[in-house]
């Protein structure tokens, strides 16, 4: 696709895809982490920053990419700083399925239709680019079995990663338990990805009204299955390119 990095939330929704099923882990928790990611993509370009557990946009200038350009104008919008807690649990158009539909159009995955019960459609996804896969999880393993602390972009994947539940996902069993803490521990290796990690679990254990304490980020654990609160006032986040024959798709899950 031309591109030598890839964003953040396209990271995470290729960490959640099952080659073997076509099916993404953890689908109702990974929306709230592509609602993460994209802030910690955005405050990587310098367009927002951390006040305290709240956001400000610091730079209004578009990215350049269209779904980040399009949350970027959402919280322009707000005028003043938003909780992160807010801003991840606030309604919004599924992103799992609008990452899903931008990857598919960079061909780096390959949506594949089918049916349940022989009666209801779906549609699962291959990853066609392997080898940007492979090159993300031999990142998130090199720092947890390394202990040499990551770069913040591979440090804030590794937090979004635990904040959902992908733990489990990536390193199963008894055998993985281990990696599994370490991927825990990584959430401190960068301020953002840490803050909008702990927001994300905020809002799977339903604490997304209750205002922060000294602006300190919560530490409770995540309960991936748990549904997400979602918070007033937030607008509703919508991609400009996404069409409605994508939209439609039903997208088969666990």
């Amino acid at each position: 696709m031309g591109r030598s990095r890839r964003t953040i939330p396209e990271e995470l929704l290729l960490l959640a895809l099952d080659p073997a099923t076509g099916t993404t882990a953890q689908p109702q928790s990974l929306d709230l982490g592509l609602a993460g990611a994209q802030l910690v993509e955005l405050a990587l370009a310098g367009r927002i920053a951390p006040d305290g557990d709240r956001i400000a946009v610091v730079m209004a200038r578009p990215t350049g990419d269209p779904t980040l350009d399009s949350a970027l104008e959402l919280l322009r919008r707000r005028g003043s700083p938003v909780r992160a807690v807010h801003w991840i649990g606030g309604p919004r158009l599924g992103l799992r399925q609008i990452y899903l539909a931008h990857l598919e159009r960079c061909g780096m995955v390959h949506a594949v239709s089918g049916q349940m019960c022989g009666v209801l459609p779906t549609t699962r996804y291959q990853a066609t680019e392997t080898a940007i896969s492979r090159d993300i999880r031999a990142r998130l393993d090199s720092a947890i079995r390394t202990g040499v602390p990551p770069d913040p972009r591979t440090a804030a994947l590794a937090a979004l990663a635990h904040a959902v539940g992908l733990g489990k996902h990536l390193y199963p069993g008894n055998e993985g338990r281990s990696s599994r803490s370490r991927l825990r521990d990584l959430i401190r290796h960068d301020p953002m990805g840490g803050l909008v990690a702990h927001a994300v679990m905020d809002v799977q254990n339903g604490v997304a009204a209750q205002p922060r304490r000294n602006g300190q980020a919560g530490t409770a654990a995540p309960d991936p299955g748990s549904r997400h609160a979602a918070a007033a006032g937030v607008p509703m986040q919508t991609h400009p390119q996404t069409h409605h024959g994508v939209m439609a798709r039903a997208v088969a899950h666990h």
